[in-house]
């Protein structure tokens, strides 16, 4: 019986190297010359440092354009919160999303089950396993999540025949 997996899953080391180019064209930049603007990783927070505002706002487009470049989707980088930091500096912190929650989970069965198609979806741990007798079912079942348009990135592997 055809079956795959639905997940949500990063890859580190392409966040690392967008991280590390964004970095690098920050100290290039003229509009950053002189400010000290930081990035930082820990396990799946990124934590962005500098002087204002504005300066804030042109990192996250500069992280979002890096991500693209690296094949990251942009929907994985969530703002947490932005707060003040010693020195008339600003804060923020961002999530890295990975695993498809529970509540997204059910959103996903409910919508294939209103579809009436032939198969079975499993919640195993923090991604999903659609199995059913047709590999038609379970391309309509990739193309139903991604009209769902969910706020992270989904990818589908371990096809098996």
């Amino acid at each position: 019986m055809p079956s795959f997996d639905i997940v949500s899953k990063l890859d580190m080391q392409e966040i690392e190297n967008a991280i590390f180019n964004a970095t690098k064209e920050i100290n290039q930049r003229y509009d950053f010359k002189g400010s000290n603007t930081s990035i930082s990783r820990n396990e799946n927070v990124l934590v962005v440092e500098t002087e204002d505002e504005l300066k804030a706002k042109q990192v996250n487009e500069l992280l979002i354009g890096h991500f693209v470049k690296r094949s990251v989707d942009p929907k994985a980088l969530e703002i947490k919160s932005t707060e003040p930091a010693s020195g008339n500096r600003i804060r923020q912190s961002y999530e890295l999303l990975e695993g498809i929650e529970q509540d997204t989970s059910k959103k996903i069965i409910t919508a294939v089950k209103q579809s009436k198609l032939k198969v079975q979806v499993k919640i195993q741990g923090n991604e999903l396993r659609v199995s059913g007798a047709k590999r038609d079912n379970l391309q309509e079942v990739i193309s139903i999540a991604k009209k769902l348009d969910l706020p992270l990135p989904l990818q589908y592997i371990n096809f098996r025949d």
